[in-house]
């Protein structure tokens, strides 16, 4: 209910006392003919009543009382405006029908009860959706939602806009198809195109427009009917002046009149005022002019004070609450009830009651003006607020670097401030529609920004994928080639050309990848192979390694740690000494590896210095390959051990913080620090390792 229905109008607070009395006078002391002519004179005079408030030429019943000539006029722009609404929407929905095919058919007329409740417009509202980060299945799944779960006349607002945003993202999917279709030499009239996903939506749509349709169709045949009910039973009240039966019949039959007009049910909502006014006119001229008994008379009218006293001490007691929307919405049912549950009093207690039923509602009135007022300022401080987010989003989308990292961090930078729009809470009613647009269009910006680099990276990357496949080619047909001094240049150049060229589609990467390597791997297997039958001298070396590793499964250590380790180093430089052997046997590295952990661990040596002996041991073995790939790899690795190190190392030192008030004896403290010593052991053998191959490869 809004504030049209907080106050009786004036006939009902002023019923003209005089005219009462000097009719019913009246009516005693004529006939049965001068009565009817006194009654069909009042009909009149009140349809005519009626017809000048229903034009306006009266002050307007819906208007509160005691409203500043402001509140009226401020009153008919907005009625005008709601004129000009309702003119521009069906403009709009005219033009639709061009939009797509699921809007065939036309949409029922929309018809308002006159028991629905009017949007005040300070009456909070559901924070709308923004559904331009939803994509077309998403869209699709919010649609079935609002269908199923949600009452048809209240999601046209949701359905509108998911789909605008649908036909939004299929136009821009259609306008692509058909750049690729005339590409192809295709012609445009020839040029058709669907998907399942629009033919569901269209399906959808066409439900929610039948569905939409039978509700206001079934509405309007409901409160037409309820209309012509109460139309019967005003005709039914006035036949009672003229009826011909005992006064506690006829006081009956005016009871029953009124039960079923209660229960007569809501009726169109631009017909209440009139219907309303026309019932009271007739209950009062019931009570007025019949030659109705004192004692029923009394009776109804001390009822009906005292039901109206009721209210007036409820409408008293609502000042006191502190949620104004509740105390206001509360008030606006005390007046549909005092306007149409609650009949007449006596005359001389009318103006007293009416007086403090409006007391009581201006108190709520101008306590809730005080709280609007209030709240219209916080909601003002959000505007600055929510414009400097929308500034952000559109730098966002019109700065953002063209590359895959830049935007998917954009895109999480994005999504933190939609959640800091929607946390902020509301802006006056007069910038809500700007605000939310600016923020529904920055954020549709940097989407179809952000689509478009990516659209335009799925063409790179099928580029990518065609050179890739033109090295794969080049790498399958030089695969058992014998012309190694030719070749061995060509294959090396392509290895590096395939890291240069970038990502391709991903459901092809793998398998290409694979046939590269393939015939990459064939051909310098064979090259090592080669190479390791022309090197004669790499057998001998194996051989003299062989024999050498026996030789160290036999070694006894004297259990002097100085000799031994002395040993053990002069075992390492014979080791190196050896030279390479057949690739084929580099494992025989990892056995003279494995025999030193051996020995190692029976001599007291450090971990690290153990461990920086071994390093130098493969870092020669490399070193005499000349094994770049090999070096630069385990460059690579090591640096991300240091790196990996120090995390752990931060995330314990933080951990410690939980224990800043628990003793340093404590088990878990203890057992903290301990891993913290470990691991920054283990650092410092990492960054000696590094020292060791930046040497070694010179950087």
């Amino acid at each position: 209910m809004s504030d049209e229905k907080t106050t009786p109008s004036e006939e009902e607070k002023k019923p003209t006392e005089t005219s009462s009395e000097q009719n019913q006078n009246s009516s005693q002391e004529s006939n049965s003919s001068n009565e009817k002519e006194t009654n069909d004179g009042i009909e009149k005079a009140m349809l005519a009543e009626s017809e000048a408030v229903a034009e306006g030429k009266k002050k307007d019943p819906d208007m509160p009382e005691g409203a500043s000539e402001e509140d009226i006029a401020e009153k008919e722009a907005k009625d005008e405006e709601k004129k000009k609404s309702a003119s521009e929407k069906d403009v709009k929905e005219d033009t639709k029908k061009s939009d797509g095919d699921e809007d065939e058919g036309e949409d029922e007329e929309e018809i308002e009860s006159s028991d629905d409740e009017e949007a005040d417009e300070h009456d909070e509202e559901e924070e709308s959706k923004d559904y331009s980060t939803f994509s077309k299945k998403q869209l699709i799944a919010e649609f079935k939602n609002l269908l199923q779960n949600k009452p048809v006349q209240k999601i046209k607002n949701d359905v509108d806009e998911i789909r605008n945003e649908f036909n939004n993202q299929f136009q821009e999917l259609q306008d692509q198809k058909k750049e690729e279709f005339l590409a192809e030499g295709g012609n445009i009239i020839d040029f058709h195109f669907t998907t399942p996903l629009k033919k569901e939506f269209n399906s959808l749509y066409f439900d929610y427009k039948e569905k939409r349709n039978n509700y206001y169709k079934s509405l309007k045949k409901d409160l037409h009917a309820n209309l012509k009910k109460r139309e019967e039973l005003i005709e039914e009240l006035k036949g009672l002046l003229n009826a011909e039966e005992n006064i506690n019949s006829t006081y009956n039959h005016f009871k029953d009149i009124q039960e079923r007009w209660h229960t007569a049910g809501p009726i169109p909502r631009d017909k209440y005022n009139l219907t309303w006014n026309t019932y009271r006119h007739h209950v009062e001229n019931f009570y007025d002019f019949l030659h109705l008994n004192r004692e029923f008379r009394d009776l109804d009218f001390k009822h009906n004070l005292e039901q109206k006293i009721r209210l007036i001490t409820r409408a008293e007691e609502l000042a006191q609450e502190k949620n104004m929307n509740k105390a206001f919405r509360e008030l606006q049912m005390l007046h549909k009830m005092w306007k149409e549950d609650v009949g007449p009093v006596a005359k001389e207690y009318r103006d007293e009651v009416w007086e403090k039923f409006s007391a009581a509602t201006k108190i709520i009135h101008d306590k809730r003006s005080e709280y609007l007022k209030e709240q219209e300022k916080e909601y003002e401080a959000n505007v600055g607020k929510k414009e400097e987010l929308i500034s952000q989003i559109q730098q966002y989308a019109e700065s953002t670097k063209d590359n895959h990292h830049a935007w998917q961090n954009a895109i999480k930078k994005v999504q933190e401030l939609r959640d800091q729009f929607f946390a902020l809470g509301r802006v006056p009613r007069s910038e809500n529609k700007r605000i939310w647009n600016a923020f529904k269009d920055a954020t549709r910006t940097f989407n179809r920004t952000k689509n478009a680099f990516y659209k335009n990276q799925k063409k790179q990357q099928y580029e990518n994928l065609e050179k890739k496949r033109e090295l794969v080619k080049i790498a399958e047909e030089n695969r058992d080639s014998d012309d190694f001094d030719a070749v061995t240049p060509l294959m090396k150049k392509i290895q590096s050309d395939w890291k240069k060229i970038g990502h391709v589609p991903r459901k092809h990467s793998d398998k290409l990848w694979k046939q590269f390597k393939a015939a990459c791997n064939n051909y310098f297997d064979r090259l090592h192979a080669k190479q390791d039958k022309a090197k004669e001298g790499e057998k001998e070396n194996l051989q003299e390694k062989e024999a050498f590793l026996e030789t160290l499964s036999n070694l006894e250590l004297s259990g002097d740690h100085d000799k031994d380790l002395a040993l053990l180093k002069e075992k390492i430089s014979e080791w190196k000494k050896m030279g390479r052997v057949p690739y084929k046997k580099r494992d025989i590295e990892k056995t003279f590896n494995k025999k030193l952990d051996e020995l190692f661990s029976k001599l007291d040596v450090g971990k690290k210095e153990a461990e920086l002996i071994k390093f130098d041991n493969k870092l020669n073995t490399l070193a005499n390959r000349e094994d770049e790939r090999k070096l630069k790899n385990e460059h690579f690795f090591i640096s991300k051990k240091i790196e990996e190190t120090k995390g752990e190392i931060r995330q314990l030192e933080n951990n410690l913080g939980f224990f800043q008030h628990v003793d340093d004896d404590n088990p878990l403290v203890k057992e903290v620090h301990k891993n913290i010593a470990r691991h920054k052991e283990q650092l410092e053998v990492w960054k000696a390792k590094l020292k060791k191959i930046k040497s070694v490869r010179d950087v």
